[in-house]
């Protein structure tokens, strides 16, 4: 492996990491020779699964359960795992929940449970994790935002507030921790292939459609496609780069219109 993406030795905690796009991404920090540790909160058969698979695959895998927004249970969390496991390197911000109201149908316990899970959720769980890495002088923090970081869309004002204030909290993250050698940075995913999007990932479903079209590279992103991003900004050689976003979205940030099918 080139020592620039290698993290052997490293202890990686990823959050909301039984499934989805947070186990591949933990799957792909622990493929570049990382520790995991994933956490939940609903369920302990669900992180015991996911444990189960990573660690079939041969890797090496604790789990917690815990909330991210539980200031009590995440401290003492932060504290088992550093005694237990070894202390945390890199920090993988993706536990998050999005509620699909439109604005005026919207409760304000919809609203603040997204904001507080999105977004306060990561003011919790980063201070005591970067507290420990200041005292150590290095680490790595990954917040996971969002396309709708810049763009707005029907129904999701909450998550894309959430979303919107987490870009600018990794900003400020990074401007005050660099001076620490710690850097934070954010990946934003775009439209992924996901047990969660497979009912609307089919032909003729206007939804799948209008992705498939407006995307340049003209498909869904594969759960896989974010671990290279992931193991980069984990990884020494992102040790110069701090408060930057990559978009890992097929391209659809980068174009205002409809691709052409033309050749």
């Amino acid at each position: 492996m080139h020592p620039l993406f290698d993290l052997t030795g490293k202890v990686a905690l990823v959050t909301g990491a039984t499934h989805g796009l947070g186990l591949a991404m933990a799957e792909g920090l622990a493929s570049a020779g990382a520790t995991l540790v994933i956490n939940g909160h609903s369920s302990r058969e669900k992180i015991d699964t996911a444990v189960s698979y990573l660690r079939d695959k041969g890797y090496s895998a604790h789990g917690y359960r815990f909330n991210v927004c539980n200031e009590d249970e995440v401290e003492q969390a932060i504290a088992g795992i550093e005694s237990e496991v070894g202390p945390i390197d890199v920090l993988v911000n993706n536990a998050g929940i999005i509620k699909r109201i439109p604005i005026l149908e919207m409760e304000l316990s919809d609203w603040m449970d997204v904001i507080d899970t999105d977004l306060t959720g990561v003011f919790v769980m980063t201070k005591p994790v970067a507290k420990r890495m200041v005292a150590r002088r290095q680490g790595k923090i990954i917040n996971i935002c969002s396309m709708m970081s810049e763009l707005g869309r029907d129904s999701v004002s909450a998550y894309a507030a959430a979303k919107g204030g987490l870009k600018m909290l990794t900003r400020n993250m990074a401007t005050e921790w660099a001076r620490h050698n710690i850097q934070v940075n954010g990946i934003g995913p775009g439209y992924f292939a996901t047990e969660q999007t497979k009912p609307i990932r089919v032909d003729g479903h206007p939804f799948n459609d209008f992705i498939v079209s407006r995307t340049p590279a003209g498909k869904w992103g594969d759960p896989s496609d974010l671990q290279g991003a992931a193991i980069y900004l984990a990884a020494p050689a992102s040790d110069f780069v701090s408060g930057q976003i990559i978009y890992v979205d097929g391209g659809i940030l980068a174009t205002i219109g409809k691709p052409s099918n033309e050749a």
